[in-house]
C-alpha cells in the first residue's frame, strides 16, 4: 500500500505541479509546490534558537562547529519526507529553493549566523550531479542565500571520489564512505570566513563531519552547519 501511494504521488508531482507534493490537494492561487496548510503545519524545529540542539549534538566531540540546525524534522513515510524525495530525486530543484528562501527567513532570527561570509552546499561528484540533473543543496543554499544576502560558493568545495549511497549505512560506515573524498579547487578562497555549510537532510552527519574537517583546515575559518530537514529516527 505504501508503494502504491508513493507511486502516485510521484505522478501527481510530476504530471500535475498544480497540486501539493505533501498531501496531493489541488493549488490555490499563490499556492507553489506545497499548500499553504501543509507549509502552516511544517514540524519546525527552531533548532536556530536552541544551540544545544540534536542536530548540534551530532558533532560534539567530533568536530569544531560554530552552530548546526536544520529547518523542519521528519519520520519515516511522513509526508514531509515527500518534499525531499521531491526536490532530491523528481527534479523539483525550484521547490529546493522556495523552502531555502522560507528557511533563510528562519535563520535570520538568529544571530549565531549573523556573520556567515559565504555558504556553501555539500557537493555532489560530477557523474551523480550529471545523472541527477542538479545538485539539491546547491539550490537550496541559493534560496538561503537570497534572504541572507550571501554568496553561494559551490565551487571550491568538491567531491573527488564517486561514493555510493549512504542511505543503508550505519554512522561509521557513513564515515567510511566519505574519509578524504573531498578536495579544493583554491585554498585560500576561504581564509578567515565564517562558512554556513547547507545540505538536504541529516540523519548521522557523517557527510557534512567530513565536509567541515577539511574546510576548518583552511586558517582562519569557522563553519556552521543548516539542513532542511532532520530525520528523526
Amino acid at each position: 500500500m505504501n508503494l502504491l501511494k508513493q507511486s502516485i504521488s510521484d505522478v501527481l508531482g510530476l504530471f500535475f505541479p498544480e497540486l501539493c507534493v505533501t498531501c496531493g490537494k489541488r493549488l490555490v492561487s499563490q499556492e507553489k509546490f506545497v499548500c499553504f496548510e501543509c507549509w502552516r503545519d511544517l514540524p519546525l524545529t527552531n533548532f536556530h534558537l536552541k544551540p544545544e540542539n540534536k542536530v548540534a549534538q551530532l558533532f560534539w566531540g567530533r568536530v569544531d562547529i560554530s552552530a548546526a540546525t536544520a529547518f523542519f524534522s521528519y519520520k519515516k513515510g511522513s509526508k514531509y519526507q515527500q518534499l525531499i524525495h521531491f526536490v532530491k530525486y523528481k527534479g523539483l530543484k525550484e521547490l529546493g529553493y522556495e523552502t531555502g528562501k522560507k528557511y533563510g527567513y528562519q535563520l535570520l532570527e538568529s544571530p549565531d549566523f549573523a556573520d556567515v561570509d559565504v555558504i556553501m552546499p555539500v557537493p555532489l561528484h560530477p557523474r551523480k550531479e550529471k545523472k541527477r540533473g542538479f545538485n539539491q543543496s546547491e539550490w537550496i543554499a541559493r534560496g538561503i542565500g537570497e534572504v541572507l544576502k550571501k554568496p553561494v560558493d559551490a565551487k571550491t568545495l568538491y567531491r573527488k571520489v564517486y561514493t555510493s549511497t549512504q542511505t543503508r549505512r550505519n554512522r561509521y560506515e557513513r564515515w567510511q564512505n566519505v574519509e578524504s573524498v573531498f578536495g579544493m579547487t583554491d585554498t585560500n578562497a576561504l581564509k578567515d570566513k565564517h562558512i554556513l555549510l547547507v545540505d538536504d537532510v541529516v540523519t548521522t552527519g557523517a557527510t557534512l563531519e567530513a565536509c567541515a574537517i577539511h574546510l576548518l583546515k583552511q586558517a582562519g575559518t569557522k563553519v556552521s552547519i543548516a539542513t532542511l530537514a532532520f530525520a528523526d529516527i
